[in-house]
């Protein structure tokens, strides 16, 4: 099927402004970074040094996003939706080689840990480097910085809740009057001192290193920051599709980085005082406030981008089984990819803030940012190969060649961002180790929970047999009760039968099951059979981008598959009480986490949307 042009544009437009934030506001500081004196490196402002960063920058765009992202990791797409989530969740699926499955999954979970990490950064860097730019208008706003800084941080979390649909609809033409922006201001650079374009040369990138021995090699840990939002289009493929992506990058997107970045690098070889800021001081004089404002527009919308991205990656983590049930309100009624999740807002703000405060200017949260993302980046090379070659045949050795050309680079970048650490690097490690132990607890620890609910719970027929040694007492109506295997009788439903020998007349089994796709279909998300004793069985399939809701869809199919009515159904719920033990399992201060993090998830009737009026919780104990 042609997509209808008017369709196109709009997709593209949009994928301008919802996925090219991040990398379209590296302007700001890439450069100036890398003539920054730091800890890690000391580069000179000279002519070859100029022309040989610029031509490290130019094959790093065309190598990482270019080829590495557009061209082929796309391709590897779990139906449609990226991201390194849903790399994971097909690598998941795999019966064979269990031991190797097994620890990718783990890289791939510490990969989406360390986005947490970047979460934070790039609201924080983007947002100090555009304020910082009114030193150029006037020094009395020098103290301002900060709260400045703040402030619009604190504003963007606080309207998160409100939902970025109608936003969203000028973040396109916005990030596109940004990409013109900056071509024009390289362009009336570039063209006063031309020479500069022969670092499209790749050889000029070679000496560059032969020049500088290892402060050459340290300085791609600044040239990194130019390819961050690599990421981004592989996640929000699933919102947009890869061509509309394509045609923002090749039509807007590398047009203006480009020129940009080589306008800068014209303007340092007419005059090397302006790398502290070769940004702003390639705009005339007139032009420096509306450049000052609209570049804070830009990295207000390249944050949103991560905010949104983070909410997105919450809600597959919580889908797949590796998180917590948390809050998470749907903002649009059109489109599913537009939610919010209070907690992780604010401690994204609380992050946020704390990094600004603590590091004051964006040339020194530069030191904690890049570490995060080329990570993520090595992880999704590693993953990569596993698809292609497991998931859709392709031919190993080809893959295998290109991934250890894909390898190389983010080996390099990796090597070039590890001497950060001490200056600020340490930061999103520390997120991203703290995420991952929150999420393989929790996986371990909900795997051995339903071990314990298993071993002590009625099969079908098993409870069909308890039934028919009492009789109970048939009420009317519906009763539903939640279960997290369909095959078994929730501990719900046994307490409630044990102790009062009482059921309504249509007794009906509901597991919620998420499958490691997306998105489920509509007609195709709920099935029903009648097992032993008359027992009603419906399984609610649901993919990890989809969202649940359990009285809508038994209002809307429920009746088509079981002829029954739920309208006035009753919700039944069991409600967990762990107690830690010496049993087999986790050591003791992970089963304290996981009891934790238990009594501080959402409830399961807030999390599936059930009716308060309607739902009954019956108290279990648990021994794990």
């Amino acid at each position: 099927m042609t997509t209808p042009r008017a369709s196109t544009g709009a997709l593209t437009l949009g994928a301008l402004g919802v996925v090219f934030g991040d990398i379209g506001t590296s302007p700001l500081y890439a450069i100036k970074e890398s003539f920054h004196h730091t800890s890690t490196h000391h580069l000179a402002v000279t002519e070859a040094n100029i022309t040989g960063l610029l031509s490290l920058i130019f094959w790093s765009l065309i190598l990482v996003i270019c080829v590495k992202y557009l061209l082929f990791i796309m391709r590897a797409n779990n139906h449609g939706e990226g991201g390194i989530l849903a790399l994971t969740a097909l690598i998941s699926d795999e019966k064979s080689d269990r031991g190797v499955v097994r620890w990718l999954i783990l890289a791939g979970l510490f990969g989406a840990a360390l986005l947490y990490g970047d979460g934070m950064i790039t609201p924080a860097i983007s947002v100090l480097s555009a304020v910082e730019g009114t030193k150029e208008v006037t020094e009395s706003l020098d103290s301002w910085v900060i709260p400045i800084s703040i402030a619009i941080l604190v504003g963007l979390f606080a309207v998160q809740r409100r939902g970025t649909a109608a936003v969203g609809k000028a973040f396109g033409p916005i990030m596109l009057l940004w990409f013109i922006v900056l071509g024009v201001l390289g362009a009336s650079s570039l063209v006063q001192s031309p020479e500069v374009l022969a670092a499209i040369n790749p050889i000029e990138g070679l000496r560059f290193f032969g020049r500088n021995g290892a402060d050459g090699f340290l300085v791609l840990g600044s040239v990194f920051l130019v390819v961050t939002g690599g990421e981004a289009l592989y996640a929000d493929m699933g919102h947009f599709g890869r061509q509309p992506i394509t045609r923002a990058w090749y039509f807007a997107a590398l047009p203006g980085l480009l020129l940009n970045y080589f306008g800068q690098g014209a303007l340092l070889l007419r005059d090397p005082g302006a790398a502290d800021s070769p940004f702003y001081k390639m705009a005339p004089r007139w032009g420096l406030l509306p450049l000052v404002i609209l570049a804070t527009v830009a990295t207000v919308i390249a944050s949103q981008a991560l905010i949104s991205g983070a909410f997105s990656l919450t809600k597959q983590a919580v889908q797949l089984g590796y998180l917590p049930r948390v809050r998470i309100l749907q903002t649009s009624e059109d489109a599913q990819g537009q939610i919010y999740v209070p907690v992780i807002n604010w401690v994204l703000l609380v992050g946020c803030v704390g990094l600004v405060i603590g590091f004051q200017s964006s040339s020194n949260l530069a030191a904690a940012y890049g570490l995060a993302v080329t990570g993520t980046m090595a992880i999704t090379t590693l993953l990569f190969y596993r698809v292609a070659t497991v998931h859709f045949g392709w031919p190993a050795v080809k893959v295998g060649a290109l991934c250890a050309v894909f390898m190389a680079a983010d080996a390099a970048f990796l090597g070039a961002n590890i001497p950060k650490i001490p200056a600020g690097g340490w930061f999103p490690l520390v997120i991203g180790l703290m995420l991952m132990l929150a999420l393989t607890t929790w996986f371990a620890g909900r795997a051995i929970m339903f071990k314990r609910i298993q071993s002590s719970s009625y099969t079908m027929a098993e409870f069909a047999d308890v039934m028919k040694s009492g009789p109970a007492i048939r009420g009317p109506g519906v009763g539903v009760y939640l279960g997290s295997n369909a095959d078994r009788i929730p501990q719900s439903l046994a307490a409630h039968f044990r102790h009062s020998r009482v059921l309504p007349e249509s007794v009906c089994i509901l597991s919620v099951q998420v499958e490691n796709v997306p998105h489920v279909e509509r007609e195709e998300q709920l099935h029903h059979e009648i097992g032993p004793g008359g027992v009603h069985r419906l399984a609610y399939r649901v993919g990890f981008m989809d969202t649940v809701d359990v009285p809508e869809i038994l209002a809307e199919r429920g009746p088509i598959v079981s002829d029954l009515d739920f309208s006035e159904a009753t919700f039944v719920l069991g409600r967990e009480t762990l107690k830690v033990t010496e049993r087999p399992g986790m050591a003791l201060w992970r089963e304290r986490l996981f009891v934790l993090m238990v009594r501080n998830a959402t409830t399961a009737d807030s999390f599936f949307q059930l009716p308060p009026a309607r739902t009954v919780e019956i108290g279990v104990q648990i021994e794990i």
